[in-house]
């Protein structure tokens, strides 16, 4: 739950930040548990890039780890829709 609208902004660009720095480096170390859950082990880094995120920024309030992991899962799937569009409208032109 966020308190503004610019706060979801700010949180936004704050886990933008994350993602490019620290989950990387989740990925590498994580890579055992990625190749025996085939990718699955992926939600729960997502999710935690979230928890971090909800614990670096306050305004954002994350209630548990497992709430993470479902904002991760929704942040993960419109990402998907949002690229698969994008695509298919480049491929028309």
């Amino acid at each position: 739950m966020y308190e503004s609208g610019f706060g979801i902004v700010i949180a936004g660009l704050l886990l933008a930040v994350v993602n490019m720095i620290i989950k990387p480096i989740l990925v590498i170390f994580s890579l055992p548990f990625l190749i025996v859950t085939l990718g699955l082990f992926m939600i729960l880094i997502n999710g935690f890039t979230v928890f971090l995120v909800s614990k670096l920024y306050t305004p954002l309030h994350i209630t548990n780890f497992w709430a993470a992991v479902f904002a991760g899962m929704v942040i993960g799937l419109v990402n998907y829709l949002v690229a698969t569009i994008l695509d298919l409208e480049g491929k028309k032109a």
